[in-house]
């Protein structure tokens, strides 16, 4: 029997997974989208409650427990891949964990799965970066996670700044003001391109804006997984003004 396209998504339909709290991750990685590609989102079930060294732990945990709850959800929509628009799980345990994380999704769900982090490592090996600057929105232990998996993954993190936002809601109330401050401190000369994780943080547009002021790569994480699920199902379509990586590779 011939299965007729989606009428909207009938190149790729890309699942979205994300914190129930993110108000980020929707709007970002449609900004994204091309002729035949469409985003779903799939939410997993956290509280709003602060975020401390203390119980950093448990806010890990909470949105590990729905994630595959979440992937089932949107799985619904017949979609041929998924995002994982979660962060910190993406770089959870090194390499190590992070392709644990990707092979347990994929044998439930049978279709491919973009973490984050992959992605981040895909945009970076495009401009043929070494050296580079990290800007988050964690604490402190969500920090050092993110550190060792780049660290692992072959890069030398020359800087990195964590704002240690105190809650999920507060990481999207970070303005472009703040972020742009934070990218400027964080690069120095010897850096070869800047990457921003936080799948809350809204920085695509000013890690766009930062290419052009400091001349060098600026890899948003939703920006660049959204790119690393289109190339890695062979759509090569270009999209201009949201960064290098989907202009030029």
């Amino acid at each position: 029997m011939t299965v007729k396209p989606d009428a909207l998504g009938h190149r790729l339909k890309v699942g979205v997974v994300v914190p129930s709290t993110n108000t980020t991750v929707q709007p970002e990685t449609d900004s994204v989208r091309v002729e035949g590609v469409t985003y779903h989102i799939g939410r997993i079930p956290i509280s709003q409650k602060k975020i401390s060294t203390d119980n950093f732990l448990d806010h890990v945990a909470a949105m590990r427990a729905g994630i595959e709850v979440a992937a089932d959800q949107v799985l619904t929509a017949g979609v041929q891949s998924l995002i994982m628009g979660v962060a910190l799980e993406c770089f959870w345990g090194g390499l190590k964990g992070s392709a644990e994380l990707q092979a347990r999704l994929e044998e439930r769900l049978k279709v491919p799965v973009i973490l984050g982090s992959e992605a981040i490592r895909a945009g970076l090996n495009a401009f043929g970066a070494k050296k580079i600057a990290v800007l988050t929105p964690h604490m402190p232990k969500g920090d050092d996670e993110v550190r060792n998996w780049l660290t692992e993954a072959g890069f030398e993190v020359v800087a990195l700044e964590g704002l240690k936002c105190e809650s999920p809601l507060a990481i999207a109330q970070v303005q472009e003001s703040e972020i742009r401050a934070a990218l400027m401190r964080i690069d120095s000369p010897e850096v070869d391109a800047l990457v921003q994780v936080g799948t809350n943080l809204a920085g695509a547009r000013v890690c766009a804006e930062a290419e052009r002021w400091l001349g060098k790569p600026a890899i948003q994480i939703n920006t660049v997984s959204a790119w690393h699920a289109m190339r890695s199902a062979g759509i090569t379509d270009r999209v201009a003004g949201l960064g290098r990586v989907l202009e030029e590779h």
